[in-house]
């Protein structure tokens, strides 16, 4: 059982020193985040293209199990904004089927990961291309709220960004000032909100006053049961229809929901571990993730994942256990079964705006207007491509792309800190010349030293341009400055030793770190070689090429 500790939920951990004193702190704060959540999770399953009680359901069955089964003491799970533009997308290609089988698809990928040990592996995606498709995830939530805040009379709004746009100029004179006027009271009630009370969302006030408006003064707005019919009760077992031909569609998505939702989630136990001094463990998060994603398709959930605003909501009340998210999805399966007929009346424009003010938070324009400044411009390229790719197409492409971009950028990196120069030797130096730093050593006559810095990969010029080597009888190539070789570096070692035999001069390696060691004893160099031409350090390099001539 020892062994299987990395995955070990974090519920599991804490119960032996659970008192009532902390059992009623979690129960205070998963209700307090069950009411920022319920206007958040019906917004978002309708940006999201299904309908508004899926949202719930989502937040009910996966923030369960993210709670009971994740590693982080404190994370709220359920649907976030990251989702809607894919969830969106997969929708209009393959239906809801398609969708309830791509996120079992990712559930099952993301424990797999957690499985293997792969939760430290998301830290290399840079911070370029998270930034750069969360703004264009934001700017992409905000394009799609236009509608129903402005009251616009259209039919179908069109999936692409630039088609969208110019469909919104099209109907700018159906504008609706009514719905507009509603959508506004809405949004500046959200932004002022705060300096009021910051325990009560000023989400859940700007619903309940714009739907108190447009019922009392009856008002020609649209509202949710103009659109859709919520369903109130437990959501229905239900499992998809599966194709192979399907599962080979919806590959990419789903490890794109994966790759997502692990990263956010992750992320999200970060920030989290620095407000409560915990450290969570980021393989049984992952194995949480993917239990509650492939248990939230089935119950016609849409995907989830650990949600930032709502995990830190629920440590500023006082949440401190797994609990707390669980009490979280049980309030919300209260207000499910018994006030959902309610939420019928909140009106559209409400919710748009609750979006508009989600899509401000996330886009980190601040961050992002930062990074424009102050990164190289490589960064810069990588951060405004993934944007661009993730606005006019959709965030598989900008994640792959953008991830392609930054490889190479950070192989050319690497590859410019490759070196290979002549050591300046003691003799070829004016004495007033040597500066106590410069540390020059004798060097035995009719040898050379070379000093190679920087890894020896297939992406840096590994060519050693060996000159002078008339009457030498020994190269010393000093390598404490390698951290690591390929197989390229070593077909650079294989030429440079052809080129010495053939001039009848010994090759000695000075300082191998222990993975260019490794390389070089699986590719059979040192036979080659000779054990005796590989030194501990260059003070024993000398001292062989003293003991050869």
């Amino acid at each position: 059982m020892k062994s299987l500790n990395y995955i070990t939920p974090k519920l599991f951990s804490i119960l032996k020193g659970y008192n009532s004193e902390s059992f009623l702190k979690d129960i205070i704060s998963g209700i307090i985040v069950a009411i920022i959540a319920l206007p958040l999770s019906i917004a978002l399953a309708i940006a999201s293209g299904v309908n508004p009680e899926q949202g719930l359901y989502t937040a009910i069955i996966a923030g369960f199990f993210i709670s009971f089964l994740g590693g982080s003491r404190v994370q709220i799970g359920g649907p976030t904004a990251a989702f809607v533009i894919i969830i969106y997308g997969i929708i209009a290609q393959h239906g809801t089927g398609g969708l309830a089988l791509a996120t079992i698809m990712a559930g099952i990928i993301m424990i797999l990961m957690g499985v293997f040990k792969l939760g430290n592996l998301i830290k290399f995606i840079p911070k370029t291309i998270t930034i750069g498709f969360t703004f264009g995830i934001a700017i992409s939530i905000f394009a799609g709220q236009l509608k129903d805040f402005f009251g616009l009379s259209m039919d179908e709004v069109p999936s692409e960004f630039i088609d969208k746009i110019i469909a919104y100029a099209n109907k700018i004179q159906t504008i609706h000032p009514m719905t507009l006027a509603v959508g506004v009271i809405a949004l500046l009630i959200q932004i002022f909100w705060p300096k009021i009370s910051r325990k009560i969302p000023g989400s859940l006030i700007a619903i309940i006053v714009t739907t108190l408006l447009v019922k009392l003064f009856d008002l020609n707005v649209p509202v949710i049961g103009d659109l859709y019919t919520i369903k109130a009760g437990f959501p229905a077992f239900q499992t998809p229809d599966i194709s192979f031909s399907l599962v080979k569609k919806l590959i990419s998505p789903a490890f794109t929901i994966a790759i997502l939702a692990s990263i956010e989630s992750l992320l999200s136990c970060v920030v989290a571990d620095g407000m409560i001094g915990g450290h969570h463990r980021s393989n049984a998060e992952l194995v949480g993730q993917g239990v509650a994603n492939i248990m939230s398709a089935l119950f016609g959930g849409i995907p989830a994942t650990g949600a930032i605003a709502r995990t830190a909501a629920n440590v500023k009340n006082g949440g401190r256990t797994p609990i707390a998210g669980i009490v979280h999805a049980v309030t919300l399966l209260l207000i499910l079964l018994f006030l959902m007929p309610y939420a019928s009346m909140i009106p559209m424009s409400a919710l748009a705006s609750i979006l508009i003010m989600v899509a401000y938070n996330m886009s980190g324009i601040k961050t992002f207007g930062r990074m424009i400044k102050t990164a190289p411009k490589s960064d810069i390229a990588v951060l405004v491509i993934t944007l661009v790719l993730t606005v006019l197409f959709d965030l598989v492409v900008a994640i792959e792309v953008g991830m392609i971009l930054a490889v190479f950028l950070f192989m050319k990196r690497m590859a410019d800190t490759s070196q290979v120069k002549s050591w300046i030797y003691k003799e070829d130096v004016n004495e007033n010349e040597i500066s106590e730093n410069m540390d020059l050593k004798k060097v035995p006559s009719n040898t050379l030293v070379y000093e190679i810095s920087g890894p020896m990969f297939f992406g840096a010029d590994n060519y050693l341009d060996i000159t002078d080597t008339n009457n030498k009888k020994v190269l010393i190539l000093r390598m404490r400055n390698v951290p690591a070789m390929d197989i390229s570096g070593l077909e650079t070692l294989e030429n440079t030793l052809a080129f010495c035999r053939k001039r009848g001069i010994t090759l000695i390696l000075s300082h191998l770190n222990p993975q260019p060691l490794k390389v070089l004893k699986k590719g059979e160099f040192i036979e080659k070689i000779g054990q005796e031409n590989i030194c501990e350090n260059i003070d024993a390099s000398l001292s062989r090429a003293e003991m050869i001539i």
